[in-house]
């Protein structure tokens, strides 16, 4: 088992001071990430979506987390590939630097984006971009096998070149996407790569995904293949807040989970901006269920895509709570068939100091837990 934590760069006021502090913040955790244990630090990525998401270049922030960690994964989850916004050579290129920089750490997964806002600031239209995503998806890893490229595709054209430099990880680093409904998920395991899924749904919500993505990958054909190296991965998203005290991880946590579903709800389907609050845990749980049941798209705007899970405005079981509360539900994640768990804590309003103590539970309970107990089931099995 993986354990992971994911970054989105989430800001209750999106001032630029607000900005500098949390992402310094950021850098602090993914430090104490590397001190306790944790496997893979991941950073999204998304353009113009306020509040909601300001990690627009995980690049530059992955390789400042890199110099300044030791033995921890840098994970990109996930570069968007359209071309305008991410050309596949200065993709290629940028892996496989910081893959050499941080001595063979890196994981990347490619996308395209959860929105037309981000679309369109590239010149998209979301709806049509898929097969453009597709032919970016394939050449990635070819560049960095190779060390060269030529290609004449329907949407990229490429005169041969050779590209520099060449990855640490040979042929390339491991290979993700992240997914949120079952065509993705199919995708990804057609494809032979990692699943990064990305939703609010709890173990049973997983455990549907997991079956669609291992089906599809079982079955899948060997010229669908992206890259040089199948990988039967599934990481599933944590929402997580972790202290002695029940009662204030519940609320912190909801907070955060209101936070994350109002940001998502205005940018993906026009509802209003999100805003902050000290309320009870019950309150906030109350505010969720009305945003489910108030959701709604504008046709024709800009900024509808999809409308988000509904997972996000319902509580999540256990995900807020003491170091047991934790562990029992990392266990119902893991047997609902979880390679990896991704936890998230760095949403709106959640302080610094409630992500870093979170971090040090995980870390010197949570994660011992399960490897000693993995370290049990070997010796066993010998």
């Amino acid at each position: 088992m993986k354990f992971s934590m994911i970054y989105e760069a989430q800001l209750l006021d999106p001032s630029p001071a607000e900005e500098e502090k949390v992402l310094l913040e950021m850098v602090e955790q993914a430090e104490a990430l590397d001190k306790y244990g944790f496997d893979t630090v991941w950073a999204v990525e998304h353009t113009a979506l306020t509040q909601y998401a300001h990690m627009s270049v995980p690049e530059t922030f992955l390789a400042f987390v890199a110099g300044r960690t030791k033995r921890i994964g840098i994970g990109h989850g996930v570069v968007c590939l359209m071309p305008a916004m991410n050309h596949p050579i200065k993709v290629a290129e940028r892996v496989a630097m910081l893959d050499i920089l941080s001595g063979g750490r890196v994981h990347f997964g490619v996308g395209k984006g959860g929105s037309q806002q981000e679309a369109g600031a590239f010149g998209y239209d979301l709806n049509t971009l898929q097969p453009i995503i597709d032919e970016a998806m394939y050449l990635v890893p070819k560049i960095l096998a190779n060390g060269e490229i030529e290609h004449h595709g329907e949407y990229i054209d490429i005169p041969h070149r050779p590209i520099h430099p060449s990855p640490k990880q040979k042929p390339h680093p491991p290979m993700y996407m992240a997914t949120t409904k079952a065509e993705t998920l199919v995708m990804a395991g057609s494809r032979g790569i990692g699943a990064l899924v990305m939703g609010f749904g709890g173990p049973e919500d997983v455990a549907k995904k997991s079956r669609i993505y291992r089906e599809a990958y079982a079955n899948r054909k060997a010229e669908d293949q992206v890259g040089f190296v199948p990988l039967e991965h599934l990481a599933a998203l944590c929402p997580t807040i972790v202290s002695h005290d029940r009662e204030k991880a519940r609320r912190v946590g909801l907070r955060g989970q209101r936070f994350f579903a109002e940001a998502l709800a205005h940018w993906y389907q026009g509802m209003p901006k999100p805003t902050g609050y000290d309320l009870s845990a019950e309150e906030h749980l109350e505010a969720l269920q009305h945003l489910r049941t108030d959701r709604h798209a504008i046709i024709g705007e800009d900024k509808v895509a999809m409308a988000p899970d509904p997972g996000y405005y319902g509580e999540v079981p256990h995900a807020y709570g003491t170091p047991a509360d934790c562990i029992a539900y990392v266990q119902r994640l893991i047997d609902a068939g979880a390679d990896e768990i991704l936890f998230l804590s760095q949403m709106g309003g959640v302080e610094h100091e409630a992500i870093m103590e979170t971090i040090r539970l995980i870390g010197t309970e949570v994660i011992p837990h399960f490897r000693a107990k993995g370290q049990a089931a070997k010796r066993d099995a010998a």
